[in-house]
């Protein structure tokens, strides 16, 4: 018991406060904190968002610097359906989220995907809710609005 509390007490913090294994305890902090932000951006609960940012976020975070992972932060830390929104277009982001340099490069990938993939008539107009149904054609008296209501 006297050889364990030797080593706990003295052994040990001048292994973690030598040079090597700091640099050691370091690297693995961070790698820790960028597989917590993988998982942020594969985890956020709107399939969307997981699917698209999930990839990004997975090709581009090890080639990130310090301001890049922070401005990852401020993008993960945005509402779901805002955005949703703000990446397909549907709505005008504000001018901070814009200059984002993380958001303007997945957003930039989404509506690249979106003009190659897929046809301008199937999604809403700028300003307008992205609502479509498969009753969208049907305009009798007992039609839904928009969607399928």
């Amino acid at each position: 018991m006297a050889n364990l509390r030797r080593a706990l007490l003295f052994t040990i913090p001048r292994i973690i406060n030598s040079s090597k294994t700091a640099s050691v305890a370091t690297s693995t902090l961070q790698s820790h904190n960028l597989y917590r932000l993988i998982y942020r951006s594969k985890q956020r609960g709107y399939l969307e968002l997981d699917l698209v940012l999930g990839k990004w976020v997975e090709e581009h975070i090890q080639s990130m610097d310090e301001n890049g992972i922070k401005s990852l932060v401020h993008v993960l830390d945005l509402e779901n359906p805002d955005l949703w929104k703000w990446l397909t277009g549907q709505e005008q982001p504000p001018d901070a989220i814009s200059t984002n340099p993380v958001f303007s490069a997945v957003r930039e990938k989404v509506m690249n995907n979106l003009n190659n993939h897929s046809s301008p008539e199937t999604r809403a107009v700028p300003g307008k809710p992205w609502v479509r149904g498969w009753d969208d054609i049907k305009k009798g008296r007992d039609a839904p609005i928009a969607g399928n209501q």
